[in-house]
């Protein structure tokens, strides 16, 4: 009996789906959604433990100025992210002044070895890393509260 009813449900979709249609822009316009969207990222970076992992990889910003490029090198750039939470919607303004895209920050994020061995500056960003400017390794979580809002003019 129930694989009757499951069956009669996944039908029911099945026939709604052909009833599809293009809306033109008033209609649109009436449409309104619920909460938006919501996602959670779990982001591993070179994760050492890996068979085959690289161990000697870069991150390297390219910067021109006076005739010369210089590069930013992160080395062995690595580490887990974890965020929960965040949100993406549209608002209205209080105002009345139209719509705007709301991007709301994660509620949760943890942070595992996360960081780099080394920084420098080269002049060629795949030559031997010529000197130190630090290194950071980050592990701890952070909850924050807030939207960042984006709209046009």
């Amino acid at each position: 009996m129930m694989k009757r009813v499951l069956c009669l449900l996944l039908w029911a979709g099945v026939a709604r789906a052909g009833e599809l249609r293009a809306l033109d822009d008033v209609e649109l316009a009436k449409v309104s959604g619920g909460d938006g969207i919501s996602f959670a990222a779990h982001v591993v970076l070179n994760d050492p433990t890996l068979v085959g992992a690289v161990s000697d990889s870069r991150l390297s910003l390219g910067f021109s100025g006076g005739g010369q490029n210089r590069y930013i090198v992160f080395k062995n750039v690595r580490g887990t992210v974890d965020m929960f939470t965040v949100n993406l919607g549209v608002q209205t303004r209080s105002d009345g002044g139209g719509d705007y895209i709301a991007i709301g920050l994660p509620g949760y994020v943890r942070y595992t070895n996360f960081g780099f061995e080394s920084l420098s500056v080269q002049n060629d960003p795949s030559a031997p890393v010529t000197g130190n400017l630090g290194s950071v390794n980050i592990n701890g979580t952070v909850s924050l509260q807030g939207q960042v809002r984006f709209w046009g003019h």
